[in-house]
């Protein structure tokens, strides 16, 4: 049973989607985000659920104040539940422009340092009450860097390695974390992706999926898991007809 849960990137899209399907009487939820118009909109929505429902309008780079509003939530309540789940995306621009340094940096901050500052201030207090959950919402792009998102890629592709490490090191222990590699949904940020959306899901349904693994204690989800074995068979394949196939599938990224 999920008591306090943290989720990051909780303003909108799968983050807000993931606190309402939470949202119950009993449960504490403390959402963080950049935007403080629709956090406010989240934690409205979780309340008239009847969670007891925390905010704070936090950047996941900021490592510092991350740790101090974490350490506030857990001495409220401790913290059974993380959910890292807020993310950025950036690419090759619809002219073909490659992503800049700025951008690439930016998304290996947010997706790939903004998920470590969220989970390890929590990890002490967990490993010393025996039990915990992480979720850790990564991307099929972390199996095989797609060559219009490599920044992306990559801090998706490390997302997963951190969730695999802390799931075979901590696991004995009691914390039961989840790898989560998601096709594409409905969301802002697919949107953005101008090219073909294989398989795609509603956020409803992306969201359900995903809680219902962490309930049940699983190590890793890929969902639609064709295009994540798909990915995963390309990445065995040598690197000239792997790349050729690759880029036949490109795509670009409009700016938000």
């Amino acid at each position: 049973m999920i008591g306090h849960a943290v989720i990051s990137g909780a303003s909108r899209g799968l983050g807000a989607t993931l606190a309402r399907q939470l949202a119950a009487p009993g449960v504490r939820l403390s959402l963080l985000a950049r935007g403080g118009a629709g956090l406010a909109e989240t934690a409205a929505a979780c309340a008239a659920r009847g969670a007891k429902v925390a905010t704070a309008v936090l950047d996941v780079r900021q490592a510092a104040a991350m740790a101090t509003q974490l350490a506030a939530w857990e001495a409220e309540r401790p913290v059974d539940t993380i959910i890292a789940n807020a993310g950025i995306n950036g690419g090759t621009a619809p002219d073909g422009t490659p992503e800049t340094h700025a951008a690439a940096l930016a998304q290996l901050e947010v997706n790939l340092l903004g998920a470590v500052n969220l989970v390890q201030p929590l990890l002490p207090g967990m490993l010393a009450r025996g039990r915990g959950r992480i979720a850790l919402v990564g991307s099929v792009a972390g199996f095989l860097g797609l060559p219009d998102s490599p920044a992306y890629s990559a801090g998706k592709a490390g997302l997963w390695a951190y969730a695999e490490a802390l799931r075979a090191a901590h696991g004995p222990a009691g914390l039961r974390v989840l790898a989560v590699a998601p096709g594409f949904f409905d969301s802002a940020m697919s949107v953005r992706y101008l090219g073909a959306h294989p398989l795609q899901i509603g956020t409803e349904a992306m969201a359900a999926r995903i809680l219902r693994a962490l309930r049940r204690g699983q190590g890793r989800l890929v969902t639609p898991w064709p295009l994540g074995a798909l990915l995963r068979l390309l990445a065995l394949l040598p690197p000239p007809l792997a790349d050729a196939l690759l880029r036949r599938g490109r795509f670009r990224i409009s700016p938000e």
